[in-house]
């Protein structure tokens, strides 16, 4: 992969991505300066030019302007690291390794390897973790010290009724489309004859593989059960000590370089692992997994307590609230009357694009469904939980697409209405601050910069 193209993977990427590349445009920079501090925090030319790299990059123009809407958000941040020392409020150090896992995967992942991000930088793993670990956990206090600030903010219905009837008719948001769904699914229990199924199956494919009748990668991307490392022969990438299960990890650093392990179990099924590398709690692996899967016979007997069922919710019956309870065996939402919360708004009511990212099924069977609709008992394949099972659903409400209103949309605009009061609590509070503490900027900026804050009352 080209070092184009890899920025062009880099920039789609969050905030530990711009910290990244902040360290290489800062490592070709000759000079560097000081162009703000707040209280012992600095902020370097080279800080304010890597984001603003990071806007030409995502396509955003800009101009001296920019540079001082860049340089205030900066200072932003200072000033809210700066008074969360002094509150001293922390960020324990696994928060911050679990955060510097996560972005350093998701990059690693998108460019290829951990090996190919080590190229790229020029560092090891190690070394980029320790060179940005003060960075992230920086930038997770100025988080940290903006919700403690705002920690106490409500809002009233009278106040969210002031702020929709406050709006410009040409802000007011259009809504899509939105659903309501239910479902009752009946997931047949995994028999130790489907466990010892799985388990043998697996020790075929590490047998053939230990034989080397057949390559790693070739059963791993033909059999593997785990659809996220299938398409990558089954590498998993670098990884980091508890980062997986216990059991996979027990079996995994008994391995040294190259070697395979036993097929184990974890609560996922059965796998083989093979160690690729080790570099202290650093360790780059692939692995082999079969899940044990239902019978067809425990699947026929579903479906047809399925095909039952269906019928008496037809003849009204029984409610569906009262079937979910009493027949789904879905956890997640059997307690709910079945309705499904949808993961992106933590309520009930989902955009049909959302519906297509997460169940493409479920988006094919809706499609064609009234409101009140009940669809025929389907197979259902449940790919985060690795499970299968038959399931009926129901179209509760679907909304036609119109601009946002007091009626339908009273989350949305509440959400609104709480984020404008706590900027506005957040906006008093930096003032309040700037007058306390120190603050230098650099003459340049300071002339010709008009600030939303008066960042220059005590200069």
């Amino acid at each position: 992969m080209s070092s184009h193209s890899i920025q062009q993977v880099l920039r789609r990427l969050f905030v530990i991505v711009a910290i990244f590349v902040s360290s290489a445009v800062s490592a070709q920079k000759v000079i560097d300066k000081i162009v703000a501090q707040v209280g012992e925090e600095i902020i370097l030319l080279s800080d304010l030019q890597s984001v603003r790299l990071q806007q030409i990059q995502n396509g955003e123009s800009g101009d001296k302007t920019t540079d001082c809407e860049i340089l205030e958000n900066l200072m932003i941040e200072k000033l809210l690291i700066h008074q969360a020392q002094i509150d001293s409020i922390e960020v324990n150090d696994d928060m911050v390794n679990q955060e510097m896992e996560g972005r350093l995967r998701e990059i690693a992942a998108k460019i290829g390897s951990m090996e190919e991000l080590e190229d790229f930088y020029g560092k090891s793993v190690a070394q980029i973790k320790a060179e940005f670990y003060e960075l992230i956990k920086k930038k997770m206090l100025a988080e940290r010290m903006r919700d403690e600030i705002t920690i106490n903010v409500s809002i009233t219905p009278k106040e969210v009724k002031a702020f929709y009837g406050g709006l410009h008719k040409d802000s007011i948001p259009y809504i899509n489309s939105k659903v309501t769904i239910a479902q009752i699914v009946i997931y047949p229990q995994i028999t130790s004859v489907d466990k010892q199924k799985a388990k043998t199956t697996c020790e075929k494919y590490r047998t053939q593989v230990a034989s080397k009748e057949k390559s790693f990668e070739s059963i791993a991307s033909l059999y593997s059960d785990d659809p996220g490392s299938r398409l990558t022969n089954g590498d998993l990438g670098w990884q980091t000590r508890k980062t997986m299960v216990p059991e996979f990890e027990a079996a995994l650093f008994k391995l040294a370089n190259d070697e395979i392990s036993p097929v184990i179990e974890t609560q996922f099924g059965y796998h083989f692992i093979q160690m690729i590398e080790r570099r202290g709690d650093n360790y780059h692996c692939r692995h082999v997994l079969v899940t044990a899967k239902v019978s067809d016979a425990a699947l026929v007997m579903a479906a047809g307590t399925m095909d039952s069922l269906y019928k008496v919710l037809k003849q009204n019956k029984i409610t569906f609230e009262a079937a979910a309870a009493k027949y789904s065996n879905d956890e997640n939402s059997k307690l709910n009357g079945g309705m499904i919360v949808n993961p992106y708004t933590q309520d009930y009511l989902w955009d049909m694009q959302n519906v297509n990212d997460i169940d493409p099924q479920m988006s094919r069977l809706i499609e064609r469904m009234k409101v009140g609709d009940y669809s025929s008992p389907s197979l259902y394949d449940n790919m985060f939980e690795q499970k299968q099972g038959v399931r009926i659903v129901k179209l509760l409400k679907k909304t036609e697409p119109h601009v946002a209103n007091l009626e339908q949309d009273r989350q949305l605009i509440e959400m609104a209405a709480g984020n404008e009061k706590r900027q506005k609590v957040i906006d008093l509070w930096i003032q309040s601050k700037i007058d306390a503490a120190f603050i230098r900027i650099d003459l340049a900026y300071l002339r010709e910069c008009k600030f939303k804050y008066d960042w220059d009352k005590q200069i």
